[in-house]
């Protein structure tokens, strides 16, 4: 007994210094953890995480009996493995330092170009008819795709379609879209208040858990919201059925009053995106894509 007290009383029981700096550290480091874990958990990378922890549990299960072949085997493939890894998740990893860009962090500190927030990157008169247009086409069910650009350039898609380069009206949406028309097949792209391309191609969306039933259309609208900060509209050739595809989510079956709802969010006049909604469709995103 004299000896487990002597032992307790040489233990050095003091608690480690901490000043500022560390606890800022701390911070620093939780807060990049948890967006981590929140950005791997919106992408492929979740699926991959899983694998990973099944692998490493087996390799602990070798440790334990002490396989020496596979743990040999694994030490020497770790290294290959990482390389393999960044590979393989090379989208979702552009992705996020394009979102990290996209951030704008230095204008939203130092606000310098206010007078185009103030006029907004498209006007009242832009909403009105694209809202016009696509309530047409619902009801004659005419199909459409239209990519509303935002703050990140959508070059690489223009150049896959036909320049048009007209101011945005319904009547020039609704001809586009016709049936039977040379432009009416693919996505139109909307920059400012001018229709810059038509029949333009768009990636299409590899999220496994969209409803079965969508078509290509909507997987597409949906596929550059996924890659970039643009809107995408899409009316339904089937059921009319307008929709909105938007930071990788799909609300379905919005009205009129909706949809010029959310164009007025990404349109940025003189409020912040945030202040205008709190929360993108005020729904989550499995809300938005079973949403009819």
């Amino acid at each position: 007994m004299q000896d487990i007290l002597s032992f307790v009383k040489n233990l050095d029981m003091r608690m480690p210094s901490m000043d500022l700096t560390d606890v800022i550290e701390i911070l620093i480091i939780s807060f990049l953890i948890y967006h981590i874990l929140t950005w791997i958990k919106n992408t492929r990378a979740w699926a991959l995480l899983k694998g990973l922890l099944v692998i490493c549990a087996f390799l602990l299960v070798a440790a334990y009996f002490r396989m020496n072949t596979i743990l040999w085997i694994a030490s020497n493939v770790l290294t290959f493995a990482v390389t393999a890894l960044i590979i393989v998740l090379q989208p979702e990893l552009r992705k996020a330092l394009e979102d990290l860009g996209n951030k704008n962090l230095i204008n939203s500190v130092l606000p310098l170009d206010t007078s185009k927030k103030e006029q907004g990157l498209f006007s009242d008169r832009t909403i009105n008819e694209i809202v016009k247009a696509c309530v047409e086409m619902s009801r004659a069910k005419t199909g459409a795709l239209i990519v509303v650009q935002q703050k990140q350039p959508l070059g690489d898609f223009e150049r896959t379609g036909i320049e048009v380069d007209g101011i945005v009206t319904s009547q020039l949406l609704i001809n586009i879209f016709e049936h039977n028309t040379p432009l009416h097949d693919g996505a139109v792209i909307v920059k400012g208040d001018r229709v810059t391309c038509a029949t333009c191609y768009l990636p299409l969306s590899d999220n496994m858990n969209l409803d079965k039933g969508l078509g290509t259309r909507h997987r597409a609208g949906l596929g550059v919201t996924e890659m970039t900060d643009a809107m995408t509209i899409i009316v339904s050739e089937e059921t009319g059925k307008i929709s909105i595809a938007y930071k990788g989510g799909l609300e379905r079956g919005v009205n009129a009053e909706r949809l010029k709802e959310q164009l007025c969010v990404i349109q940025n006049k003189g409020e912040e995106e945030n202040k205008k909604i709190k929360r993108w469709g005020g729904r989550s995103k499995n809300e938005k894509e079973t949403a009819t």
